[in-house]
């Protein structure tokens, strides 16, 4: 709360075979996490502080070790179990795999008990308090099997949030012909930390173009989960440094889209993701206790403690202009090291214009960013 965040949104919390995206059972919390008691205390707690809770559906897959797995592989493809799931003759059980992941089958989206499957899981779970779901890999899953379940959750939670994890192609259609008001914008997120990182901005100019034309085609109807770092990407502190990195949060918090803060970026930690097994371990690592100066990844803890300042001024900059996140989006200057662009508030009307104005400059070591209205510079840096 002392960061000004309005939503908590968590990875999976079923039980799961390793790493929690492998998950046996859909209906019972991870032991590695707590019971069904924490869940209750998390949900009054931030009902209590005003904070909204994103649960993370994992609906594409399952883990190998999955009950129905079994089932299926005991009973055959032809099965109420072997008909849950994708097959693949390849494979030695004829199941197949999401990606490539020997631990992880993957559903057959075509079967009606797979609908009903996920529909009812979501709304078990939206009664018990949780506010809405980020769907992963939800890019792997047919637009038509998530506008089927949208359509039975949303006639009893037609407020709940959901936010599909979608990687590339034009989002706004992937939203709308599934159903889904938010997609997660990794093309926004690329584009902001690489001009940046190319002293290059643009990058950025095109995505830019592209988040706003989105908008403006839907807008009320679809606001992008926007960030500068997740559970599987590099920190954004070992992209671009940590100077830059507060550059890339204060662009979030100026732009149009749902801005998310991962874990760990208010407090400056580093975290390069590879390629290999146990490989997003160093940008997943456990939260530390307190004082908040132990987090492990900084050394520093002035340091960690002005990063975390410096984002509490954004989240308090972005929380007295809410009107943002559905803003225009305007470009007023483009160059080989300069953007400059506009948001303005499309309801304010002709009267008494809502507007920001965002400056970047990427010629020196360090970006500057200066973010302005007509009353002068809300932040600089």
């Amino acid at each position: 709360m002392q960061l000004g965040a309005n939503g908590l949104a968590l990875g999976p919390i079923w039980a799961s075979a390793t790493h929690g995206y492998d998950i046996v059972d859909h209906d019972a919390i991870d032991a590695r996490l707590g019971d069904d008691g924490d869940f209750d205390e998390l949900v009054a707690a931030c009902r209590a502080s005003g904070l909204r809770l994103l649960l993370d559906g994992v609906f594409n897959h399952v883990a190998s070790a999955h009950p129905d797995v079994e089932a299926a592989r005991r009973d055959g493809p032809d099965s109420p179990s072997g008909r849950l799931f994708r097959h693949d003759p390849g494979r030695p059980d004829g199941l197949a795999r999401f990606e490539g992941h020997d631990g992880l089958v993957e559903y057959d989206h075509s079967n009606p008990a797979v609908v009903e499957r996920v529909a009812a899981t979501m709304i078990r779970w939206l009664r018990r308090g949780a506010d809405g779901w980020r769907l992963d890999a939800a890019y792997r899953v047919p637009r038509e099997f998530w506008a089927e379940v949208m359509q039975r959750v949303g006639a009893e939670f037609p407020d709940a949030v959901i936010v599909a994890e979608v990687l590339h192609g034009d989002y706004g259609a992937f939203a709308e012909a599934a159903g889904i008001g938010s997609v997660t914008q990794y093309e926004l997120w690329k584009a902001l930390w690489s001009a940046l990182k190319d002293h290059n901005p643009h990058e950025l100019l095109w995505a830019l173009q592209r988040h706003g034309a989105a908008l403006d085609a839907r807008r009320g109807r679809f606001l992008p989960w926007t960030f500068v770092g997740n559970h599987d990407v590099t920190r954004i502190a070992t992209q671009v440094g940590p100077h830059d990195a507060l550059v890339a949060t204060a662009l979030l918090m100026a732009l149009p889209g749902m801005p998310a803060i991962y874990y760990g970026d208010e407090f400056g930690a580093i975290g390069l993701k590879e390629e290999r097994v146990g490989g997003d371990d160093a940008i997943r690592p456990p939260l530390p206790g307190e004082p908040r100066s132990a987090w492990e990844p900084v050394a520093d803890p002035a340091a960690q403690a002005e990063t975390y300042r410096q984002h509490q001024l954004l989240v308090g900059l972005r929380r007295r202009h809410m009107w943002v996140q559905q803003g225009g989006l305007t470009i007023l200057e483009r160059g080989p090291k300069r953007l400059r662009y506009r948001v303005d508030d499309p309801t304010s009307g002709t009267g008494s214009p809502r507007w920001l104005d965002v400056s970047l400059d990427t010629a020196g070591d360090d970006a500057r960013l200066v973010i302005a209205d007509g009353s002068g510079v809300l932040y600089a840096i």
